[in-house]
């Protein structure tokens, strides 16, 4: 069984677990109307959000075309090369890792997915598909998961769709907790990773 398929057993044995739960202490205080209510609101909430979200991926996604076809993407990687050469030194896929990471820069993360699906695909296949993950591979999820945001466009997006009147005041508290999530997610890698 390899990483992936790990992660999504895993997963999916987290989410079944958390709804039980939620079920039954529904049933245990009595409110189980109010749990379904609430399932059903935030179903009907997630596909506004998914659909206002949707144009905002569209748009970053293009963007990213354009840079990349257009060269910027290039010099955004020579740029960062230094970094990432330091940081993977073992893996070939540093162009697809530095493209993730110009993409949950400017905080469009779904965009960023499918660059940092084609890295980690490649790197777990110069990892011989081991079950566990390398040293790099576990260093990129934490970065990916953990990313420093510049300019926070699907948060900014989420206000905007609820009418937030200033959407653009999270952006130094977001500075400050990306910055603060990924220092201490990196610093707990490093601690934990056990090479097997």
């Amino acid at each position: 069984m390899n990483f992936f398929v790990m992660r999504g057993v895993l997963m999916n044995s987290v989410w079944t677990f958390v709804v039980l739960v939620s079920l039954g202490f529904s049933v245990l205080y009595g409110i189980p109307e109010k749990v379904l209510q609430g399932g059903v609101s935030g179903a009907s909430d997630a596909v506004r959000i998914l659909i206002s979200l949707s144009g905002t991926l569209c748009f970053w996604s293009g963007i990213l075309r354009i840079a990349e076809k257009g060269g910027a993407a290039e010099k955004c990687q020579k740029l960062l090369s230094p970094v990432i050469r330091r940081l993977f030194p073992k893996t070939k896929f540093r162009g697809k890792i530095t493209m993730n990471i110009i993409a949950n820069l400017f905080g469009t993360g779904n965009a960023a997915t499918p660059a940092g699906v084609s890295a980690m695909e490649g790197m777990d296949r110069e990892n011989g598909q081991s079950p566990y993950p390398s040293r790099e591979m576990s260093r990129f999820a934490v970065m990916n998961t953990a990313s420093i945001q510049l300019f926070p466009t699907t948060v900014i997006s989420i206000l905007s769709s609820f009418g937030a009147k200033n959407p653009f005041s999270v952006v130094p508290l977001v500075w400050i907790s990306s910055f603060t999530a990924l220092s201490a997610a990196l610093l707990a890698q490093k601690l934990l990773f056990k090479k097997r």
